[in-house]
């Protein structure tokens, strides 16, 4: 259980160089990486998504590339294209942005619906599909993207099924003030930190450290608790739409994750509670009733209240 332990340690100190008091925001996004998974990192503008985003891509030996989304931004330039080599007369695939092990989708929600689409058998399946030919991507492959979800004008809200495709959703918050005094007196000689971060973590260690993760066990007890979690949300009033089978199998996963990265080989209730809005919060959808009934409510409150219903199971080895 250690190398995972170790690696959150390194993280958190390399990244602490350019981001300042983002621990928590760190382990949810290696829990994620650990899974699999991708992450949305929604906030209000300016408090570091991008940055942080940047910082994982620096402390990672992974192969990286960044698409700004705009709405002049096409699939092809996301996926690839094929075209005509006229030296050789034959048709060549050109790469898209994706072609990368880590790609950071910087306010994805400001491009159009069409190009959104484009990431979606890209997060789900790790390929890309052009003109009949199937292109598998690099080995991990994580998309790290970003929203303002203050924005109105000349955004295009994420669709339930893209929203369903990330593994968990981030946000970072405000920094206290002691924390803001610290960036500030950061970045009062350097406003490239981020350009001095060294890689400490390999693809091997990350391919690796996913297998450790589903060598944790998961009793039968504790699945059934993340199984009810998921049907209570699909037969209470609060929702619309309730939670996927993917979004328990991701529940399940990213508590696995957890675990090891805890230091433990099996799953706690905490575990579960713990990794609960993260990662089903963006999957819910709220009823006109509940959004009515209580001023000020949101996904993650709900989520909570939900869990604290129901029955914690005793037994978990």
């Amino acid at each position: 259980m250690q190398p995972a332990q170790k690696l959150l340690q390194r993280l958190n100190t390399n990244i602490g160089r350019a981001i300042v008091g983002k621990s928590d925001s760190i382990e949810l996004i290696l829990n994620a990486i650990l899974c699999g998974g991708h992450v949305l990192i929604e906030d209000v503008p300016g408090v570091g998504k991008t940055t942080l985003a940047s910082a994982f891509a620096k402390s990672l030996a992974l192969s990286f590339k960044r698409i700004q989304f705009t709405p002049d931004v096409t699939p092809s330039d996301v996926t690839g294209y094929t075209s005509i080599d006229f030296s050789t007369n034959t048709m060549q695939f050109r790469e898209g942005a994706v072609f990368a092990q880590l790609v950071l989708a910087d306010e994805i929600n400001r491009t159009s619906p069409k190009t959104q689409s484009s990431l979606l058998e890209v997060m789900q399946e790790g390929q890309v599909t052009i003109d009949g030919q199937t292109h598998l991507l690099p080995e991990p492959f994580i998309v790290l993207a970003t929203q303002n979800p203050v924005d109105f004008v000349g955004t295009y809200p994420l669709p339930e099924a893209q929203l369903d495709r990330f593994f968990m959703r981030v946000s970072i918050g405000y920094p206290s003030k002691e924390e803001e005094i610290r960036v500030l007196d950061m970045y009062s000689t350097n406003d490239r930190l981020v350009d001095d971060l060294e890689p400490v973590c390999s693809a091997g260690d990350i391919i690796e450290l996913k297998q450790l993760v589903t060598e944790v066990r998961v009793s039968k007890e504790m699945r059934y608790y993340i199984t009810s979690i998921a049907q209570a949300s699909r037969t209470s009033k609060l929702f619309t739409r309730g939670i996927s089978t993917r979004g328990a199998i991701a529940l399940m996963r990213a508590s696995q994750a957890c675990a090891l990265l805890n230091g433990r080989d099996y799953v706690m209730p905490e575990d579960v509670k713990k990794m609960a809005c993260p990662v089903l919060a963006h999957r819910i959808v709220l009823s006109p009733e509940a959004r009515m009934s209580t001023r000020g409510i949101t996904d993650e409150k709900v989520i909570t209240r939900l869990i604290s219903g129901l029955q914690v199971p005793v037994r978990v080895k």
